[in-house]
């Protein structure tokens, strides 16, 4: 049970990045490919119905966290407090922003809600690549789990550069999305961003995977899934070059999932690393909690996770449709009726 909730705690986390990964990336660039106001409402109705959803995945990698491994928990989250209040704060002032953007017709307001949104978007995905990094890296945590450094110590190389590959892995996944949902001058743009972009990708997760690696089993060749992430992201730039829109998108997907995944590999059966003494690293086993609570959480997750996963499934089936923006063609371009507007 333990071995099974640290398989579920990493998938939610890895979904968390596929998911709202894109929503992060039209947030950063959707100054970039709408010039004007329209064409910027353009590119944020193309998240406007699932951004809200894609975040409850981190709400529940967190509270899976909390409840099957408290001492994890209460270590990394203490850790990291300083961070979290950094990562709370990005996602107020990015929430507000979708949110209030269009409540007026300033220009002045309008671009303000874009500045925020656009900074809550970029921030976020390099504090959650750090704090991930950080987790394999090590921290200095004591005998009793607690942590012994300040802020200046969770700034960690190698959670630094996570961090990196997380931003330009959530800028390519944006592109693509924006590729694949947007119409007209907006969706020119993201194509000719999504042909580039993640070929800087390609280079902050080969050295991530050699790294991870390193740092893990202490290797030289990348295993499985870290060449699956660097294949992956490859294939992005090569099938957004031959437009196939929905092809990079999914490629795009699948080496943000193979990144975090690797993270997540490399670090069982520790679940944070002790950069203090091997002897202090906290483990899946000396965390968990009672074999009894894993047990009645095992059932409320077997029944409650398939009607998400069917919910956010019929939500992105219902909002299939591109968003038609300056310059599309009418006849395939209609925009989703009941989308939210920017």
């Amino acid at each position: 049970m333990q071995i099974f909730w640290f398989i579920v705690v990493a998938i939610f986390w890895t979904g968390f990045f596929v998911l709202e990964g894109f929503d992060f990336g039209v947030g950063i660039l959707h100054t970039i490919v709408g010039r004007t106001d329209v064409e910027q409402r353009v590119a944020i109705n193309t998240v406007g119905p699932f951004w809200d959803g894609n975040e409850v995945w981190l709400i529940v990698a967190g509270a899976a966290i909390f409840a099957a491994f408290p001492a994890w928990y209460a270590s990394m989250f203490s850790a990291l407090y300083l961070a979290l209040v950094l990562v709370l704060l990005c996602l107020i002032l990015r929430g507000v922003s979708f949110e209030w953007r269009s409540k007026h017709e300033s220009t002045r307001w309008r671009r303000s809600f874009s500045l925020t949104m656009t900074v809550g978007s970029a921030v976020l995905p390099i504090l959650f690549g750090v704090a991930l990094g950080d987790l394999l890296y090590g921290l200095p945590i004591n005998q009793s789990g607690n942590y012994t450094g300040n802020f200046v110590n969770l700034l960690t190389p190698y959670g630094l550069w996570v961090g990196l590959t997380m931003f330009t892995l959530v800028i390519a996944h944006g592109a693509t999305f924006l590729d694949l949902k947007a119409t007209g001058i907006v969706r020119e743009r993201s194509h000719r961003l999504a042909t580039v972009l993640p070929w800087f990708a390609v280079v902050t997760v080969t050295v991530m995977a050699f790294w991870t690696q390193s740092l893990g089993s202490g290797g030289v060749v990348p295993g499985p899934v870290q060449l699956i992430a660097i294949i992956a992201i490859v294939a992005a730039a090569w099938s957004a070059r031959d437009n196939h829109t929905g092809w990079a998108f999914a490629a795009t997907a699948v080496a943000m999932a193979a990144t975090v995944a690797s993270i997540f590999v490399e670090l069982y059966p520790n679940v944070m690393v002790s950069s203090t003494n091997a002897a202090y690293n906290l483990t899946v086993s000396g965390t968990a909690s009672s074999d009894y609570a894993l047990k009645v959480m095992t059932i409320v997750a077997l029944i409650f996770t398939p009607l998400v996963l069917l919910y956010q499934g019929w939500n992105f089936y219902v909002f299939r449709a591109r968003v038609r923006g300056p310059g599309a063609p009418a006849a395939t371009s209609a925009a989703p009726s009941g989308a939210r507007s920017a």
